[in-house]
C-alpha cells in the first residue's frame, strides 16, 4: 500500500507556465534552464519568422505555415493555435518522451492555448504568470520595440483580455521586475508540493 502511494507521488507533471505577452514566461523559463532544474522544458514549433539571436531547436522549431498545417494534419501536436496571425503548438512526440523518462513537463504557452490545454488534460498544472499591475505590463511591451506600433496595440489589447482570465488557472505568480530568482523559487515550491499531493494529477497523453 505504501510503495503504490509512494509510486503515485512519482508520477510526471504536465506544467504549463503562461500569462499575457510581456510577463517575463521566456525570461523565467531560461532562468529555469540556467539553474539546470530537472524537468523537460518544450520547444514549442512556430511559423513565425526567426528573431534575431534566437536558436533553431532551443528557443522554437522554426517551421512554414505549410509544414505546420501538416504537422496538424499529422496529429503531432499536442495543441495548437493561432496567436497574432502565426501558428505555435506543443509537439506531441516530446512531451510523451519525457513523461516516459519520468520527467516533468514544462510548456511555455500563451494563455490562448493553454485554454486547450485545460479542457484536453484537466490535471495539468497551469501556472499563471503577471505584473504586478496593467500599466508595468504595457509599459513592458512598449520597451521590448519588436514589432510595428498596429502588432504592438493588438498585443496590449489581447493582453489585458488575458489578464481577466486568471480564474482559468491553478496559482497565480507576479514576476516583479528584479524579482526573476523569486519567481523561479515561487514555481519550483508549487511543484514540489503538487508531487507532495496526497491524490496526485494524473495526466493521459
Amino acid at each position: 500500500m505504501y510503495r503504490e502511494f509512494i509510486k503515485k507521488q512519482q508520477r510526471p507533471l504536465l506544467i504549463v507556465i503562461s500569462g499575457p505577452s510581456g510577463v517575463g514566461k521566456d525570461t523565467v523559463l531560461q532562468r529555469m534552464k540556467e539553474l539546470q532544474l530537472p524537468f523537460h522544458f518544450v520547444v514549442t514549433a512556430t511559423s513565425r519568422p526567426k528573431r534575431e539571436g534566437e536558436i533553431e531547436g532551443v528557443d522554437y522549431f522554426f517551421v512554414s505555415p505549410d509544414e505546420f498545417l501538416a504537422m496538424i494534419e499529422r496529429d503531432e501536436l499536442l495543441e495548437h493555435a493561432l496567436v497574432y496571425d502565426e501558428y505555435k503548438g506543443i509537439p506531441r512526440q516530446q512531451v510523451r518522451d519525457a513523461f516516459a523518462s519520468g520527467r516533468d513537463v514544462v510548456m511555455r504557452i500563451d494563455v490562448q492555448g493553454a485554454e486547450t490545454i485545460r479542457q484536453l488534460y484537466p490535471e495539468a498544472l497551469l501556472i499563471f504568470l503577471s505584473t504586478q499591475n496593467e500599466g508595468e505590463l504595457i509599459a513592458r511591451l512598449k520597451a521590448r520595440r519588436t514589432e510595428p506600433e498596429e502588432k504592438l496595440r493588438l498585443r496590449i489589447n489581447t493582453a489585458r483580455e488575458e489578464l481577466h482570465k486568471v480564474g482559468l488557472f491553478d496559482y497565480y505568480i507576479v514576476n516583479a521586475d528584479g524579482q526573476l530568482d523569486a519567481t523561479v523559487d515561487a514555481i519550483v515550491a508549487i511543484i514540489d508540493s503538487e508531487h507532495r499531493r496526497t491524490n496526485p494529477r494524473q495526466v493521459h497523453l
